[in-house]
């Protein structure tokens, strides 16, 4: 994907700031990144921290791809972060219907001219009491399906002893290490062609999130649980922060 020469400048403003930042805060391992597609691309991380999109646009900057996320509207309209956030070319998703069928058509302008794009499966962090991935949306999976664009999972793990899932502060000592885990591209060929039904989509969502949970228990060295966790089913709100009292104010980051 050619990018102009104002994005380019604004991606290296705010990576020279955000990156000395990260370096200095979390040390690093970044595993596969190789097998990244040189191609559009759409890449699922887990989600157990509230800085993992700086974890993870720190990763693939740094590997030379501009991530691109699918952000909440309303942080568009904030103060200098909107403006970043506009001039990187973030999709904004509104709440609506009409809103998030215009965001996937933007993402699938960045596939189209071999960009990334990164979609939390999980729509927010993870309610896993041990921080497995959770289940997940179908938006990543319809957006793959649409576009015949590969989903490539990604694994991290450590960015959660910085800063614990809706913490108040960050726990800068000792030095905390992160590690990314860029796994395989999940096979949903036998998925695309066919129609898009709701039983398609949830077996490509579960293929993601599989995918995810795999990339993870490799670098916790632990296995991952033979089912993802389902708030629903455990009384919980799949959004906010209180939302173990079922609260549904606050964030999502994700379809």
């Amino acid at each position: 994907m050619k990018e102009s020469r104002g994005t380019r400048a604004v991606f290296a403003a705010a990576a020279g700031i955000v990156r000395p930042i990260m370096n200095l805060m979390l040390s690093r391992t970044w595993k596969g990144f190789e097998k990244l597609p040189t191609g559009g691309f759409i890449l699922c991380p887990n989600h157990v921290t509230e800085i993992d999109p700086l974890v993870v646009g720190h990763a693939v900057y740094s590997n030379k791809r501009y991530p691109r996320y699918l952000a909440k509207e309303s942080l568009f309209k904030v103060p200098v972060l909107g403006f970043v956030l506009r001039k990187t070319g973030q999709i904004p998703v509104a709440r609506t219907s009409v809103g998030a069928s215009e965001s996937l058509l933007a993402a699938r302008r960045v596939l189209d001219a071999n960009g990334v794009i990164i979609i939390y499966a999980e729509g927010t962090l993870t309610r896993d009491p041990d921080l497995w991935p959770m289940r997940g949306h179908t938006g990543a999976a319809r957006l793959a399906l649409q576009t015949g664009a590969p989903v490539i999972p990604m694994g991290h793990w450590g960015a959660q002893d910085l800063f614990p899932r809706y913490a108040k502060g960050i726990k800068l000592f000792p030095r905390k290490r992160v590690t990314v885990n860029i796994g395989d591209p999940v096979d949903l060929d036998d998925l695309r062609g066919v129609p898009m039904t709701r039983s398609v989509l949830n077996e490509a969502t579960e293929r993601i999130m599989r995918a995810i949970a795999e990339d993870v228990a490799e670098i916790r060295g632990k296995e991952a649980p033979d089912v993802l966790w389902d708030p629903t089913e455990h009384g919980q709100a799949t959004k906010g922060r209180n939302f173990e009292r079922g609260s549904a104010s606050g964030e999502s980051e994700g379809k």
